[in-house]
């Protein structure tokens, strides 16, 4: 089950924010006084952007209006998990936080894509996504309770690895504007993940600030840009969904965990109503001591309750199903970005954008296709 959990929030974030780095420029300075001439006096003939003619009368050097490109991001993303409800066979749904512990929660996706754009004003793009996404989740989680000390004892402990495939679409838009060469982009989109565990598709969405400087090469229509940025990803918080029981975990596994679990939940309960026993009338009437004497029957209660009804349903493990929700949360929603685009003509380009310094990595690359509508 927590496999899933990690799966479907990653989803949200392979196929975000990566489109040709083009712009609306303003050339300036003695040497672009012919371009800004030649610009000024041809007739714009597209009809995207609107108001791109009036653009192109005020000396702006426009991109083709429309394109289409085709890009492949890799991602390794860590969340942190809190509100952790499980039920088995639809029925209660039981409050897993301060039993569960994540000591391990990574995972890596791939992804393809397919983003279509059009230049709607001179000075905002507006594009749609629509992916392909695989990958694969690596999960570490156990049951803890406190013992007679205090001291929070494993009960027991499982791994898992699962590989999934989703599908991606979305919309984004990017004002954006350049003068002599420097420019300043401010991309944002939202995008759906369906994935076939959950019960609606994953929500994410990222705004990726960046600002840059294009370099040009003897070819007037070829160019290199480089440029730096954030990027912040915001996911929904909230995830529910449904899996088979046997996917979960190997059935021997599973009741294996769960009879060591009864095994380990009945030492510390003898060993909690021993240290009360051995308390006076006088250091029961303590309220730490009755604090933590209520607050350790609790958790024992909690975790007896899950156990039972985990092992209800391993009696049919093959019919039986795992319901769960969850509140998830990145642990870096912010990272730093560095990219590069080499532009062969007005036409072609292909872009390299890598995101580090935080929890989350990821490295971005795609070809793009433009032309006049």
């Amino acid at each position: 089950m927590m496999r899933y959990l990690i799966t479907t929030s990653i989803l949200s974030v392979i196929t975000l924010g990566l489109h040709a780095q083009v712009f609306s420029n303003k050339p300036v300075g003695r040497k672009n006084e012919a371009l800004v001439d030649s610009l000024k006096k041809a007739e714009y003939p597209y009809a995207l952007p609107i108001w791109g003619e009036k653009a192109a009368a005020l000396g702006f050097d426009l991109p083709y209006s429309a394109g289409i490109g085709t890009q492949y991001i890799s991602s390794v993303a860590p969340l942190t998990i809190d509100n952790l409800m499980v039920g088995f066979n639809n029925g209660e749904m039981r409050n897993l936080d301060g039993l569960v512990r994540f000591d391990r929660s990574e995972a890596t996706a791939q992804g393809l894509s397919v983003r279509p754009d059009v230049w709607l004003f001179p000075f905002l793009n507006v594009y749609g996504i629509l992916g392909k996404n695989q990958g694969s989740t690596d999960v570490g989680w156990g049951l803890w309770l406190p013992d007679s000390s205090g001291v929070d004892q494993l009960i027991f402990r499982s791994d898992s690895k699962v590989d999934f495939n989703a599908t991606t679409f979305g919309l984004g838009l990017t004002p954006t504007i350049g003068v002599a060469g420097a420019w300043l982009a401010l991309d944002m989109n939202f995008t759906w993940s369906d994935v076939p565990q959950l019960e609606d598709p994953a929500f994410a969405f990222v705004f990726g600030p960046r600002l840059g400087k294009r370099i040009q090469l003897k070819d007037p229509e070829s160019n290199l840009n480089f440029w730096v940025g954030g990027f912040r990803l915001k996911l929904s918080s909230e995830t529910v969904g449904s899996v088979p029981l046997a996917d979960v975990v190997p059935a021997d596994e599973w009741g294996a965990n769960i009879d060591a679990g009864y095994q380990r939940v009945e030492e510390i309960d003898q060993q909690v109503d021993a240290w009360w026993a051995g308390l006076s009338p006088l250091e029961q009437a303590n309220p730490l001591n009755e604090a933590r004497y209520n607050a350790a029957n609790a958790l024992i209660d909690r975790a007896s309750g899950f156990l039972e009804a985990a092992d209800r349903a391993a009696n049919d493990i093959a019919n039986s199903s795992v319901q769960y929700s969850i509140q998830k949360r990145q642990k870096d929603m912010w990272n730093f970005i560095i990219g590069g685009q080499y532009q062969l003509n007005k036409h072609w380009m292909i872009r390299a954008e890598y995101g580090f310094l935080a929890a989350r990595t990821q490295f971005l690359t795609g070809l793009q296709y433009r032309f006049g509508l």
